[in-house]
């Protein structure tokens, strides 16, 4: 007798397509739909063992001759910030961060725009509209939030929130958080927000008594993802699960 209470999730295989990564190389992906009631379990279980979400759709790299993308997570609860990031932490001191859920407002778009053309112009989010973003956003069928930094109101009377500077679409699941997209205000480069985006991320995480922060993938020889390994302690997973690493001794 067949328990048809099981259900299995079919996976599909991407066609091959230029990676953005690593020059001359082909990326492809496999992926399956995240839909219905197990959604949750099957996106938590796909985590594990290195897919990433996009809307309802939780895929992992797939590339012919290529293993160059690597997962990695922070281990929150025994990070400790260096000395440029606690300067960072206290010259964002002011700001105030707050997790909404995750509905687009017109502000987040214009600053994602801002965003994208200063540091992402050639990329493949660069012509998105607010529908595009609505969809990003909005079309998440597991617990998500947007984390928004504003700066503090200088004016007393006011009960208008500070301006918004930088925005973070997060996945919240049993173990942590997993980054699924952030982005910030590109004039405020004094702030370093793409670095205190992700403290703030480790600081919520290690509050909650988790303890991991997901960051995503990580290639060694591409210099757009070498910030990732400037927060540690850092895992990455290998063929036998989770294992920490120094990524200063990778070769």
């Amino acid at each position: 007798m067949t328990d048809q209470s099981l259900q299995f999730p079919r996976f599909y295989v991407t066609a091959p397509s230029p990676c953005p990564y690593l020059e001359g190389k082909e990326e492809r992906k496999v992926f399956t739909e995240l839909t219905g009631d197990d959604s949750e379990p099957l996106y938590e279980a796909l985590s594990r063992v290195g897919f990433r979400r996009s809307q309802s759709v939780a895929y992992r790299p797939a590339c012919e001759g290529c293993n160059a993308c690597i997962s990695v997570r922070v281990v929150a609860d025994e990070f400790r910030p260096t000395r440029t990031m606690r300067r960072i932490e206290r010259v964002n001191k002011d700001l105030v961060s707050v997790a909404i859920d995750p509905w687009v407002t017109q502000e987040q778009f214009d600053l994602l725009k801002r965003y994208l053309s200063q540091r992402h112009a050639d990329g493949g989010m660069a012509a998105m509209d607010i529908y595009e973003y609505a969809e990003m956003v909005e079309n998440s069928p597991v617990t998500t939030r947007i984390i928004e930094y504003r700066e503090t109101n200088r004016d007393p009377t006011s009960t208008r929130p500070g301006r918004l500077i930088a925005a973070a679409l997060t996945d919240l699941m049993s173990d942590g958080l997993s980054m699924i997209y952030s982005f910030f205000d590109p004039a405020t480069d004094r702030r370093s927000l793409g670095t205190y985006v992700i403290l703030d991320h480790i600081r919520r995480t290690a509050e909650a008594g988790l303890q991991h922060v997901y960051l995503g993938y990580w290639i060694a020889n591409s210099a757009k993802m070498a910030y990732k390994t400037r927060f540690r302690p850092l895992e990455r997973l290998g063929p036998e699960g989770w294992y920490r690493f120094d990524p200063d001794k990778q070769g």
